[in-house]
């Protein structure tokens, strides 16, 4: 049977494990554009990854909890269907962008879940809200490359 931390430690690495795969999709569109704008806002957007997941690491370790280490294998197919998209699409940048933006939307999606579904310690629940409203407001401020042109 799974204890309380157990079911905690699993939902946190089912996020941590989404949040390598964001990482490192980000860090793979950044090589795949030219435009220098959109170049910064993958990379920032890599390492605002980096940074969630080391505090979700940081999570699990202060409740006992494996960490898992690597990214899924959605997560792989993803980033090789965005180099298929940038070596075939005339406007990849705005192809890589879309696709991003849908990946976001996911994620919110997937924080809410965590948020709603589990009985979460107070830390872990900050940390949550904190991370998906990074995530929210970055959705807010661009929709398309136009946005980081302005």
């Amino acid at each position: 049977m799974n204890t309380y931390t157990d079911i905690v430690g699993d939902k946190l690495n089912a996020l941590l494990e989404k949040t390598y795969d964001a990482e490192q999709g980000f860090a793979k569109a950044a090589e795949n554009v030219t435009e220098t704008p959109l170049k910064n806002y993958f990379k920032r957007k890599s390492q605002e990854r980096l940074t969630f997941g080391h505090e979700l690491k940081q999570e699990l370790a202060a409740y006992g909890q494996h960490i898992d280490k690597g990214g899924s294998f959605t997560g792989q197919a993803h980033r090789t269907w965005m180099d298929i998209k940038s070596a075939f699409t005339t406007n990849n940048e705005e192809a890589m962008l879309e696709e991003a933006i849908r990946g976001e939307k996911a994620s919110v999606e997937e924080y809410q879940d965590v948020l709603s579904e589990t009985d979460l310690p107070l830390s872990t629940k900050t940390i949550l809200e904190s991370q998906k409203h990074t995530i929210e407001n970055g959705l807010s401020k661009i929709k398309s490359i136009e946005d980081l042109r302005s």
